[in-house]
Parts: C-alpha cells; sequence; structure tokens
C-alpha cells in the first residue's frame, strides 16, 4: 500500500450576501472537488500551508489566504495499477483574494465559484462533502 498525502483549500468567496465557492473538475476523472495536491511535490520540506496555498493557485487560477489554521483532515483509499493508495488530504478554509479561475492549470477542466447550495450537489466524493459540511458547520458558529 502506498501513503499519500495532499494539502488543499476550501475557498469562499462574497458576492453581497452569498457566499460563493471554488470547484475544479478534474481534467481525467471529470470528477468536481477542491483543489488539493501533494505536499512537497515541487517544493522541497514545503509546509502543509504552502502546498494547500500553491494548489489552490495552481488547480484554481486564484490567490486565497488561509482563515483557519486547523486543517479538515479527510482520508480515502484509492486502486491505481493494481495498487492500493491511502491518502489523506488536509483542507484549509480560505478567503478569495483575487485572480480568476480561468488561469488554472492543465491538470483541471474548469474551475469556478458557484452557490452553497450548488457546490453541494456539484462535488462527487463523499469525503469532499463531509469536509465541506465541517466547513459549513465552523462558519456558522
Amino acid at each position: 500500500m502506498i501513503t499519500e498525502t495532499s494539502a488543499g483549500g476550501i475557498v469562499y468567496k462574497k458576492e453581497g450576501d452569498t457566499l460563493l465557492w471554488l470547484l475544479i473538475q478534474h481534467k481525467k476523472a471529470l470528477h468536481w472537488g477542491f483543489p488539493k495536491g501533494h505536499i512537497g511535490d515541487h517544493v522541497e520540506n514545503e509546509l502543509m500551508e504552502e502546498a494547500a496555498l500553491r494548489e489552490v493557485q495552481e488547480e484554481g487560477g486564484i490567490t486565497a489566504k488561509i482563515i483557519n489554521d486547523s486543517p479538515i483532515d479527510t482520508t480515502y483509499f484509492f486502486k491505481q495499477d493494481n495498487t492500493l493508495h491511502k491518502k489523506t488530504v488536509h483542507y484549509f478554509l480560505m478567503e478569495y483574494i483575487s485572480g480568476d479561475t480561468s488561469d488554472h492549470d492543465h491538470e483541471v477542466l474548469e474551475a469556478k465559484f458557484i452557490p452553497t447550495d450548488e457546490a453541494w450537489d456539484t462535488l462527487t466524493y463523499n469525503t469532499d462533502k463531509e469536509a465541506f459540511s465541517k466547513v459549513l458547520a465552523e462558519m456558522n458558529k
């Protein structure tokens, strides 16, 4: 079994009284989720927070800031080339600062900000929905 660790962001921006959330569609698998990627795959000794901000920039095309230093952790298993992978993702709640989602990288088919209800319905995997649910609960405290 291969163990992987990634970091990413659950990013919101406000338009009036509406919260919009950044979702990306991956080019290969076509699933919808939050931007994330491996820690340290570009920078040696990269911090989890640095990786999360970098992945939001790369996959979402935008700059954001971390709002909560305590990540929401998800773990799931998948099989690739007959090898079992255990992946843990550390998601940070982030707020949009600037940028355009059309500036996403080649791994992403589409990146967009959408309202909460639509984001909930668009997310492909239950682990992302669980992380999103935790973020929404935290914001409503």
